[in-house]
């Protein structure tokens, strides 16, 4: 008999570490936080910049931590390698999708076909909101991947805090529309400290990187670190809705 196990898909970024925070909060506690690898760098299904720090992620927050490799590239690859990780066990499946029908329905069929109740707490929310919601609970987000021309390079490593979402929104509308939230892939987000973990991620050294007229941050050393004082932010009181 497969193993009761709740499992949250966590990528490192805002949203995914959010809805994890959110599941524990709301009485699913996490068992485990799994971390896809795909070989495809521009990978639609899963997020791909610095995964390797997800295991300091996980020792911060005291949860297990597990990584599975994709073999192969490709829509069929990605979903065979993430339906293949997720059917050891059985229980909830929470991810951090807000918005993009192409990630929700093929994890909502492949949850489907497995059997696990899958638990999205950030989809149809608006974006803005989700966004502001991270931020007052806590989160120290760094931008490390920009893809979108209003997301220009100065950009690259800042914290995410509310003049900088305010920020992304005036360019939003002013240059070209962007999802404030990143879900289009205008940009990816690093979390590297929360109320909820026991220690920062100190981000040692890093190389930013150009491909494609993308910007990215590679973190090529990263240690935990006691922290002086706790983030802002009530871990205890996640917002309704």
């Amino acid at each position: 008999m497969a193993v009761v196990t709740v499992t949250a898909l966590v990528s490192g970024g805002k949203d995914s570490i959010y809805s994890a925070y959110l599941a524990d909060s709301q009485g699913l506690p996490v068992d485990e936080l799994l971390t896809m690898t795909p070989a495809d760098p521009d990978s639609y299904l899963f997020h791909t910049p610095n995964l390797h720090l997800v295991a300091l992620q996980a020792t911060a927050w005291g949860k297990q931590h597990r990584s599975s490799a994709v073999e192969g590239v490709g829509e069929e690859a990605e979903a065979l390698a993430l339906e293949r990780a997720l059917a050891g066990s059985r229980g909830w499946v929470v991810a951090g999708a807000i918005a993009s029908s192409y990630q929700w329905s093929r994890l909502h069929r492949i949850c489907f076909r497995l059997g696990r109740p899958l638990y999205t707490p950030l989809w149809g929310k608006d974006p803005g909101r989700v966004v502001r919601e991270e931020i007052d609970a806590g989160l120290d987000i760094r931008l490390v991947h920009l893809a979108a021309e209003p997301l220009t390079s100065e950009l690259l490593g800042r914290r995410l805090d509310l003049p900088l979402v305010a920020e992304i929104e005036r360019r939003s509308r002013e240059v070209r529309p962007v999802h404030v939230a990143g879900e289009g892939g205008e940009f990816e987000s690093l979390v590297v400290d929360a109320p909820f973990f026991a220690q920062r991620i100190e981000l040692r050294a890093t190389e930013a990187v150009e491909r494609g007229g993308a910007h990215g941050l590679v973190v090529r050393d990263a240690a935990l670190i006691a922290r002086s004082k706790r983030p802002a932010g009530n871990p205890h009181t996640p917002p309704s809705g």
